[in-house]
């Protein structure tokens, strides 16, 4: 069985690919990622989620497949 690996989505993305790469790795909605990001990012305060996400961006790699057409 091929483990899948996390990389920044070239194809689903707002910002960065952060959500949409965690959303094709775990095969969830990267909608569900966002909106669940937003959410704990104002429950928490905004700063800490903001720095949490650029660290993300950051440290996941971008995707090596090009599959824009």
């Amino acid at each position: 069985m091929q483990t899948k690996k996390l990389y920044l989505s070239s194809t689903d993305k707002k910002i960065a690919g952060v959500c949409g790469g965690i959303g094709e790795r775990f095969e969830i909605e990267p909608t569900l990622i966002r909106l669940a990001f937003i959410f704990l990012t104002i429950m928490t305060g905004i700063i800490p989620g903001v720095v949490m996400y650029i660290s993300f961006w950051i440290i996941i790699p971008k995707s090596h497949k090009n599959t824009k057409a």
